[in-house]
């Protein structure tokens, strides 16, 4: 019932004295067969028959034993990509650890990063106990927990708070997607919760991350070296599914190799759809890599392709179109910029910003970092303030002068150092709404994803200005769990002010009240 290897780890050299019971192994595969169901998806009603490769894992999880009979694996690292049923797999070993596995007062846990992503697991597990009638009959299934009294057994679902789990004698613990999780503290507590069990299992099961200083990276590390001989440890289970990291991720072939369920579960139609997807926008390349090929990526990664930002189309005068605006004041010695954008007829933008920097500061800068400030402030394309520090009121003055010249219905300003300038604005522009935009990923990651698919659309007409290229390519991406995206000032290697002001430019147009702006230029009516 097992093969000689799991995804590159072969249990046989690591056993020791260990030793393979199939009959232990036959009777964990077979639970799931004669005991659940599928209930999500076109498998739903059907009898959960493991793949080979799940049963692998299951075989070796229940099969291989101590000298003393005991079980050998108390710890499991399982890394699969997305789509290869990791949840449903999850629910049912929690399930044969509750019913099947012998261990008198057994408490087994769910846990994540947040409560409902650990619920996810447990509900999945709920309907399978409803759909099968033995299940039901021997167990009472409540909102958040089953309990089976003969065994005085229970499986429950855990909330994030670490600091509540103390006191818990957990037998079995699934741990789902670890890469979320903010720090070690919630691992730790419930892992050490079980020292009091003779055969303990801990699961943690999840696709990869990109954050290199957590408790996910450790694990996966050490996964890595188990699999490679580096570190013996008899009782860990490594199962890591992913491509190499010089793999074309536009190849067929790389996502079987890192997808066990691949056929199967996911689709080949799928994968070529999203590679594609990360071919034609490069902020989703790194998303699609760690969902889907099991590849830990860097969280900051550089963004659009210069070609495709040069291909722009010529920019086209404002005159009496409506336009929006994106204020970023950066520090008072440094870049500040203010965009304008205005949507045309077919779906694009047109834009055209404003920068400032002090003089000073200019020409340090120029000698430092070789950036070619002076000529920009004599092509126009920078204004200049006195001094080493931004000149606040020229620039009121000259947001003041934009806004009497164009049809301005909306600014959007960083919170940050703009307090005392928002105020003396909302008090002399009439008929301008001012907006204190957020920084975060709720705020940034919609409109940076639509400046995104512009640019690849060729839909951003900017007019070739130079400073406005130079920031683009600087700007580099962060990306959260969730696959949002907002530019990183701190991982970008130059100055992004201009693109900060275009995002939060383009975020007000698509947030505005003024329904007569983008329906006016496209002639729709809005009924």
């Amino acid at each position: 019932m097992t093969r000689k290897t799991i995804s590159g780890y072969s249990p046989d050299k690591t056993a020791g004295e260990c030793w393979y019971d199939k009959e232990a192994a036959d009777r964990a595969v077979g639970f799931f067969r004669d005991c659940l169901t599928h209930v999500k998806g076109e498998k739903a009603g059907r009898p959960f028959v493991l793949d080979d490769w799940q049963a692998d894992i299951v075989g070796a999880l229940f099969g291989w034993k101590k000298p003393d009979g005991t079980r050998r694996y108390c710890t499991s690292y399982i890394e699969i990509p997305r789509k290869n049923g990791k949840s449903t797999l999850a629910a049912g070993l929690a399930l044969y650890m509750l019913f099947s596995d012998g261990e008198a007062g057994a408490e087994i846990y769910s846990a994540a990063a947040e409560r409902e992503q650990a619920s996810i697991v447990f509900d999945i597990a709920a309907q399978m106990v409803g759909a099968e009638p033995i299940l039901r009959e021997n167990s009472e299934t409540f909102r958040k927990s089953i309990a089976v009294s003969r065994t005085a057994s229970s499986y429950k679902v855990l909330s994030a708070d670490a600091y509540t789990k103390h006191g818990l004698n957990a037998s079995a613990i699934i741990f789902d997607e670890l890469h979320a999780q903010p720090n070690r503290e919630l691992w730790d507590v419930l892992t050490t919760s079980t020292g009091a069990r003779v055969q303990p299992l801990t699961i943690a099961i999840t696709t990869a991350g990109y954050d290199r200083n957590s408790v996910c990276w450790e694990m996966h590390d050490y996964s890595e070296r188990v699999r490679a001989g580096v570190i013996e440890n008899e009782s860990f289970l490594p199962v890591i599914y992913a491509a190499d990291a010089d793999d074309n991720f536009e190849l067929a072939e790389t996502w079987k190799k890192a997808n066990p369920a691949y056929g199967i579960s996911i689709r080949e139609e799928y994968l070529k759809r999203e590679a594609k997807r990360a071919v034609e926008l490069p902020s989703y390349e790194n998303t699609f890599r760690r969902l889907h090929l099991n590849q830990w990526t860097e969280q900051a990664v550089r963004w659009i392709p210069m070609d495709r930002w040069d291909e722009a189309e010529p920019f086209s005068a404002f005159e009496d179109r409506p336009c929006w605006g994106g204020l970023d004041l950066a520090s008072t010695t440094d870049i500040a910029a203010f965009v304008l954008v205005s949507p045309d007829a077919d779906g694009g933008f047109d834009v055209m910003p404003t920068f400032w920097i002090p003089s000073e500061n200019a020409q340090s800068r120029e000698r430092r970092d070789r950036v070619p400030y002076t000529t920009w402030i004599k092509q126009g394309l920078i204004r200049q303030t006195d001094g080493d520090v931004i000149d606040f009121d020229q620039i009121r003055e000259d947001i003041l002068k934009i806004c009497d010249e164009y049809r301005v219905i909306d600014i959007a300003v960083d919170r940050w150092n703009s307090t005392q300038l928002v105020t003396q604005l909302e008090g002399e522009l009439s008929g301008v709404n001012i907006a204190m935009f957020g920084q975060g990923y709720r705020s940034m990651s919609a409109p940076s994803k639509e400046l995104e698919a512009l640019v690849m659309g060729r839909k951003l007409h900017h007019g070739g200005n130079a400073v406005m290229r130079w920031m683009m390519s600087n700007t580099a991406l962060e990306t959260d769990p969730a696959a949002n995206i907002k530019p990183s000032k701190k991982k970008s290697t130059e100055k992004i002010d201009g693109i900060v002001a275009l995002i939060m430019a383009l975020a007000r147009s698509s947030q505005s009240g003024d329904t007569g702006s983008v329906y006016d230029q496209k002639g729709l009516t809005i009924l």
